[in-house]
């Protein structure tokens, strides 16, 4: 319940360090005069840092401010900057020493980025990436932003991403909007993949601690997975989307995109739970655990554990590197206690990815929800689908991105018959329970386990939750594994997820860009 995940949050340090005994960096050369490292940091050296006196929210959010000035104009992974960012710290840092020790939420005192797509009721611009938002002014805070304020979190920007979540058009390029350019993988300087690039690029190259992104369909798997870092993709409705740009209320999902299992998990922590403007979200709350999430960071989280393997998915062709290399993984998964049910099949998958009905229900989706969305901001240049529409014509010469198209959102604003989507979303409701669900309740499986994000269709249709984390790189370039599960499945994904990360620590920082 949602007075559960508030109650989380006044965990004290000293429950959080000694009886999870969870792991600290033990890498600290440069940044502060006390020899603490900020740079590959997580949510917990921070938070002992500030328990030891060695360092200040005001020294970590400049560190970071500084690390975006050097490298953003490469990666393009921040769009905007809160500039109140510096203010906000300094008012934690007077806070910790008044409070008593261990009062304070985990993420008091933490500099976090958030999607443009996520509302925040202050001097930032809210605007999916599109010019045709710039200056728009949103009704109050998202839902999850307002949970972050309350933890004491520093909201210091806003993250690039694929416009409108990547529903401008099929042909615009991963990690490209009109208002932050094209963003860059900082491991291989191409695709970040998307929708929530800006959030994976900015974690993964040091330029935030923790991140937030959104999910319809991949956007948080996807980037997660490419940059080497860990993405949660929660249950429809376990975190508020109440303030957020939609694309389809029945998939959209708010998200951590973080360096670590850890910090992602006390992120879930942090904005799971009920929000009025979210109705979802009083449905959902009977999953969120008593205690939080944190709890289930076990390095022997993987025993018992029953996994399955499905094969369609492990098709590299003639990749012998990637074949190996997630034999190997399964191996791990096994020597960690995990029972993995192999060659499991999902009958009606190919469905799944080859036909129409998501495509048809997000179409409806988007326009139905991206009219009420604009009509309920205090002001807006545009007020409707068809405004956008309108505008990105006008504009698109300015922009560069005609030959990208309006295919999407014309496709959205023109769909029509109340039959087929009636259809499409009986056809979804099927391809669930039939699928991914007859699976995983017929093997009785904790997770599946799949390479990279590929598996994101079948948990998007049905809004069932996933966590990547880093697997490998092939020549340079990152790739993770998935463990995807039912609704409300999260404990054990983080289980799983935690206990393979500890055992196997794949992820290593990016090579600094050339600036």
């Amino acid at each position: 319940m949602a007075s559960n995940a508030v109650g989380v949050l006044s965990f004290c340090f000293e429950l959080l360090f000694v009886i999870l005994q969870l792991p600290f960096s033990s890498v600290l050369p440069s940044s502060t005069t006390q020899g603490f490292s900020i740079q590959e940091a997580t949510v917990y050296d921070l938070q002992l840092a500030f328990q030891k006196k060695q360092l200040s929210s005001k020294q970590v959010v400049e560190f970071y401010l500084k690390q975006i000035e050097t490298q953003n104009s490469v990666l393009r992974g921040v769009l905007e900057l809160n500039p109140d960012a510096l203010a906000q710290a300094e008012k934690a840092d007077k806070e910790r020493k008044s409070k008593a020790p261990g009062s304070l939420s985990p993420l008091h005192g933490i500099p976090i980025l958030v999607k443009d797509t996520i509302a925040t009721k202050d001097r930032m611009n809210t605007t999916a990436g599109s010019f045709a938002l710039l200056g728009s002014v949103v009704p109050r805070d998202a839902g999850v932003v307002t949970r972050l304020r309350k933890a004491g979190a520093i909201i210091i920007g806003k993250a690039t991403l694929s416009e409108w979540s990547h529903y401008r058009s099929v042909a615009a390029p991963d990690g490209w909007s009109a208002r932050g350019r094209h963003g860059k993988n900082p491991y291989t300087m191409d695709s970040p993949c998307g929708s929530s690039s800006g959030s994976a690029i900015s974690v993964a190259a040091n330029l935030v601690a923790v991140s937030l992104g959104t999910e319809t369909d991949g956007s948080i798997l996807c980037p997660s997975d490419s940059n080497s870092v860990v993405g949660i993709k929660p249950t429809v409705g376990l975190t508020s989307r109440a303030g957020v740009v939609p694309v389809s209320p029945r998939q959209d999902t708010v998200g951590p995109i973080c360096r670590t299992v850890a910090d992602a998990a006390l992120l879930l922590q942090t904005i799971a739970g009920i929000d009025t403007n979210d109705k979802a979200t009083i449905i959902a709350s009977k999953y969120i655990p008593k205690g939080g999430y944190a709890q289930f960071l076990r390095k022997d989280g993987l025993r018992g554990k029953r996994l399955g393997v499905l094969r369609y998915f492990y098709a590299f062709g003639n990749d012998t590197f990637l074949h190996e290399t997630f034999e190997l993984h399964l191996k791990t998964l096994r020597e960690r206690g995990a029972v993995l049910v192999d060659n499991l099949e999902i009958e009606n998958i190919d469905e799944v990815y080859s036909g129409p009905s998501e495509g048809i229900a997000v179409a409806f989706e988007f326009k139905s929800s991206l009219n009420a969305y604009l009509k309920d901001l205090v002001a807006s240049p545009v007020r409707s689908l068809a405004d956008v529409i309108a505008f990105n014509n006008k504009h698109s010469k300015l922009e560069k991105v005609k030959e990208y198209g309006e295919d999407l959102m014309v496709n959205a604003q023109n769909i029509r018959g109340s039959g087929t989507l009636e259809e499409a979303l009986s056809n979804l409701t099927r391809l669930s329970k039939d699928g991914f669900e007859k699976v995983m309740i017929g093997n009785k499986l904790d997770a599946v386990v799949v390479p990279c994000a590929s598996f994101s269709s079948v948990l998007a249709i049905g809004g069932y939750p996933g966590v990547t984390v880093p697997a490998g790189y092939q020549n340079g370039r990152p790739f993770g594994i998935c463990f995807g599960g039912l609704r409300g499945s999260e404990p054990n994904l983080i289980q799983i997820a935690y206990s393979f990360e500890q055992a196997t620590m794949i992820r290593k920082p990016p090579p600094l860009p050339k600036l």
